[in-house]
């Protein structure tokens, strides 16, 4: 027996045709749902449309099955989050992810100070403002701009393409982002940010204003789903053992407090941010990304939940659900 193998998770998505159809009524159930409010936390998000709304669905073959305003761009925002994660993961590795910033949930709002003065350590975790901020802080690189480089370069190769800043989200949130800049100095007073702490703002605040369209989004979530290799591309962008790691922080905390109901309901891995994106990301299978501006209480796009909960159940996404 190869003592390199390695059992895991198993299954596979219905077939094209069976998995466009539920896509396409998952849709038309949603389409029509006028719930939540836009985000004022930025200016330029509170201009957004709420009534685009899009859905994609990339299996780890790289097919996709898609409706809605596929071409509508937003910012990551928060999303941007794991794949951030995953390269400071594969560049200097999960055990200083876990020292300097964290793993565990904080069970508190995603721009929470009082998560960080919890511990004496301020420690958080990656999918959270105070976490986030603090994996910017360890992307490597001698120069502000060789790190933004590496940065860009490989979100863009989760994609499948290259990403570019939007320059007037970027503005709008670099002069009203008072709450992280708070975040930001908290940090560097608890010792748990590396470097500078307007430094690792402005590039935490830059990779949340990288653009996307919802079918790059299904991409770079199947990226995970494959253990790191674009699934379009074949080119490969983290180990399998740094995708495991991300998908599972992002199972305790990619949806902020509500991730236990997410688990719950959805039972896969997920990212939100608050321009109205969501990737979930079913290992071995494939990724669903929603884009709906809208959003719930915590901070979640309303048509994104609904959507990834009835395609959860639909599409056999549930990582956890066990045989009738």
């Amino acid at each position: 027996m190869d003592n390199e193998h390695r059992y895991v998770s198993s299954g596979e998505l219905p077939d094209h045709e069976e998995a466009d159809a539920w896509v396409g009524r998952a849709y038309d159930e949603f389409a029509p749902v006028a719930d939540g409010a836009l985000s004022t936390v930025y200016p330029a998000l509170a201009q957004a449309d709420p009534d685009k709304f899009a859905i994609c669905l990339t299996s780890v073959s790289g097919v996709s099955s898609a409706r809605g305003d596929l071409d509508e761009k937003f910012t990551l925002m928060s999303v941007s989050k794991a794949f951030v994660l995953a390269l400071v993961c594969e560049q200097v590795g999960l055990d200083v992810v876990r020292r300097v910033v964290g793993v565990n949930p904080t069970g508190l709002p995603f721009n929470s100070l009082a998560a960080i003065e919890r511990f004496p350590d301020g420690r958080t975790n990656p999918m959270v403002n105070a976490g986030a901020i603090a994996t910017s802080s360890l992307v490597p690189g001698d120069t502000f701009e060789e790190r933004w480089i590496l940065l860009t370069r490989t979100l863009s190769a989760f994609a499948g393409r290259s990403l570019t800043l939007d320059q007037a989200t970027y503005e709008s949130a670099r002069t009203t982002n008072m709450r992280n800049r708070s975040i930001a100095y908290l940090l560097r007073s608890y010792d748990a940010i590396n470097g500078d702490a307007m430094a690792a703002l402005d590039l935490y605040t830059r990779q949340c204003c990288l653009e996307v369209n919802t079918a790059d989004l299904a991409v770079m979530g199947a990226t995970l789903a494959t253990g790191g290799i674009n699934p379009v591309t074949q080119a490969r962008v983290v180990s399998p053992a740094t995708a495991q790691a991300v998908l599972a922080i992002m199972t305790i905390a990619g949806m902020y407090e509500n991730s236990g109901d997410w688990l719950l309901d959805v039972g896969v891995p997920a990212k939100s941010g608050i321009s109205g994106g969501i990737v979930s990301v079913s290992p071995g299978k494939g990724a669903l990304a929603t884009y709906s501006a809208p959003l719930d209480a915590a901070g979640n796009s309303v048509r994104g939940v609904q959507t990834a909960m009835y395609l959860s159940r639909h599409l056999g996404l549930d990582v956890v659900a066990v045989p009738d």
